[in-house]
């Protein structure tokens, strides 16, 4: 269990670093983790999902980075998992 933990915690910590790194070190660790858990879509009954969060410029930089976009339309489900393959490469 002891090891589980700290793996777990080692893996999260990488993965902070890896955002930081990505985002050019411009925004703390704290605002990446803020702004991601702000970055909320809601179900559209059936037509998809629809962004319910205000854009930043912490939310378009890792658009930018990432290469995806969930800012200004509706989004179908084909699209979240082509978003979701390519975050498994």
């Amino acid at each position: 269990r002891i090891r589980a933990h700290f793996m777990i915690c080692f893996i999260s910590l990488m993965i902070y670093r890896y955002l930081e790194k990505k985002l050019d070190y411009k925004y703390t660790v704290c605002d990446i983790i803020d702004t991601l858990r702000n970055m909320q879509l809601i179900d559209e009954d059936g037509d998809g999902y629809r962004p319910i969060y205000t854009r930043t410029d912490i939310t378009d930089l890792l658009h930018t980075k990432f290469n995806f976009r969930t800012d200004y339309q509706i989004l179908n489900v084909k699209y979240l998992q082509k978003i979701f393959k390519q975050t498994k490469k």
